[in-house]
């Protein structure tokens, strides 16, 4: 993976479709902007969570051609795609199997049966799934309150629990008079009637136990059996990681990707992949490690490097575990550090933070928005609470949104909201941001909604109240949209910078960084290559810097 800038988008983010995004990307303005593209999941045929969710790794043809892939790498950019390892879509060929199939189909064990993994570590209870005691289970970083499961019926009538530890979905069909004859007993007016009902309270957003069956009781457990035996489901069902059926699927995948033209895949949700009774199931050790170690000799045998994706606090030192194995890690910690800095006027945090990258020898890919927004847990152990605290009202008082997690300790895990209105839409403060980000140790991945100063979109929620909130961060911007950007004075200064970031040996792989602290509000940062250096010294209690550069 190549050390200079790497956009980060979805590929309709900038155009209806990838190919406008490379239309959009070869213009004068953008040339040596960027030298990778991390291009986000929706590339392929998925469903739910914006692309996170994959059903296959073939190419969604609304949106990419191999041809369009082909048109990013005549531009010179490395490309970099997901593979999802933890779960895979219900839609998926797989499970589609299961659900036809039943205990007979072939991918059986291919997703985690809940009661199975779970037996003998707790009571069965009256929903059809066994509670693991406390002891047993000890859940951290759930999506939503309950237990992970996405209950699926199988050809024999009987509903099997899977473990879906990440969205899923349940898709009632509204029925009509003809499908309710035979639940009322061919009574045709009664039919229409209790048709009727249920269509409004499915319109209503009731589930078949929610519904309202006032005046229709005889007709409940038969209309029941109808509704449930006719669902539809989306969701992310988790993969058994044990069977040997994964990891020949996984092995599939990267030569797909590797055929796509990719250099680098991003292992998204590793550290979810072992489970066992007792742990923490995420990130468990020595497991987690070993599972990375097998990915990785697996990807190299198709010549394409690897990005473990990672979310966890500070204290548990993932950073300095990915390194210890050979990966480049992320560097989630940036986003929070500089809004830190940038609002407080003080530099402390950012340039310890600094420091020990260069102490440890860590050159990761840094950030400072990306799809998912800003990460919050992640730094908890980097910043006092307090100031973590800080951090979140004011971008809450920005119009940002909190996400939370849940399980045995709920707490925010990440805020919904643009780089820039996290900024409170201040341009001076923009660019320092993007300049610091710049000079930090490791490889910049650059979201375009920042590129673009985009602000929060929050009329996209108020349009859809279904809407995922993440996607106050993700406006879709058509090609002329995006063209007219180009023009606005912060977004010339960025790319000024990214060509300067790209272009000038300085900034060399195997580049000497040093990192110094003036004064409390102050940060200096220097490249050097050989007789080349770029020197940065920015103030962040006056959002401004200065670039002092080789010729």
């Amino acid at each position: 993976m190549r050390n200079g800038a790497m956009l980060n988008a979805y590929p309709d983010s900038l155009g209806r479709n990838l190919g406008e995004m490379a239309a959009f990307l070869s213009r004068p303005e953008l040339r040596d902007a960027f030298r990778s593209f991390y291009i986000l999941p929706s590339v392929f045929n998925t469903d739910l969570d914006h692309g996170f969710s994959v059903i296959s790794y073939d190419l969604c043809d609304e949106l990419a051609t191999k041809q369009d892939l082909k048109a990013l790498r005549d531009l010179g950019l490395d490309l970099t795609f997901d593979i999802i390892l933890n779960h895979l879509s219900v839609l998926s060929p797989q499970f589609q199997d299961v659900l036809k199939r039943g205990d007979a189909s072939e991918y059986r064990d291919f997703f985690i049966d809940w009661n199975l993994f779970w037996q003998g570590c707790g009571p069965m209870a009256e929903d059809g799934c066994i509670h693991p005691t406390p002891d047993k289970f000890r859940a951290l970083n759930l999506r939503s309150n309950g237990l992970p499961v996405l209950m699926a019926r199988f050809p024999d009538g009987h509903e099997t629990p899977f473990w879906c530890t990440f969205y899923q979905q349940k898709v009632y069909p509204v029925p009509t008079v003809f499908d309710m004859l035979e639940v009322t007993g061919y009574k045709y007016q009664t039919s229409l009637r209790l048709a009727t009902h249920i269509a409004a309270e499915l319109q209503a957003g009731k589930t078949p136990d929610g519904i309202d069956w006032s005046g229709f009781e005889n007709y409940r457990e038969a209309a029941c059996t109808w509704l449930s035996d006719h669902r539809h489901y989306l969701g992310q069902l988790d993969v058994n990681y044990t069977s040997p059926l994964v990891w020949a699927w996984y092995d599939r995948v990267m030569a797909q990707l590797a055929d796509y033209g990719a250099s680098t895949i991003r292992l998204d949700a590793f550290t979810r992949l072992h489970k066992a009774p007792g742990r923490e199931n995420f990130m468990n050790e020595p497991e987690t490690w070993d599972i990375l170690e097998r990915l990785r000799d697996m990807a190299q045998r198709h010549r394409l490097s690897v990005l473990p994706e990672m979310h966890s606090p500070y204290s548990a030192r993932p950073h300095e575990k990915i390194a210890a194995h050979g990966g480049k890690p992320y560097d989630y910690y940036l986003p929070g550090l500089l809004l830190d800095a940038l609002d407080t006027g003080e530099s402390a945090y950012l340039f310890s933070w600094a420091r020990e990258q260069l102490e440890l020898g860590i050159r990761p890919v840094n950030m400072l928005g990306c799809h998912d927004g800003i990460p919050v847990r992640d730094i908890r152990g980097l910043l006092p609470d307090d100031r973590i605290d800080g951090i979140v009202q004011r971008t809450v008082d920005r119009g940002g949104l909190r996400k939370w997690i849940y399980g045995a300790n709920p707490q925010v895990y990440q805020l919904n909201t643009t780089y820039y209105s996290a900024l409170g839409c201040d341009d001076r403060k923009m660019l320092t941001a993007r300049a610091i980000q710049l000079f930090m140790p490791g490889k910049p991945q650059i979201w375009y909604e920042d590129l673009l100063a985009g602000e929060n979109d929050l009329e996209a929620l108020k349009r859809d109240p279904t809407l995922d909130e993440r996607e106050i961060n993700r406006r879709r911007y058509s090609l002329d949209e995006a063209e007219a950007q180009l023009s606005r004075p912060i977004v010339k200064d960025q790319l000024k910078l990214l060509k300067m970031r790209n272009t000038h040996p300085a900034f060399a792989d195997n580049a000497a960084i040093e990192a110094e602290q003036p004064d409390p509000h102050s940060l200096k940062i220097t490249w050097r290559s050989g007789e080349a250096y770029a020197v940065l010294e920015a103030d962040v209690a006056a959002a401004d810097y200065r670039i002092s550069l080789s010729d």
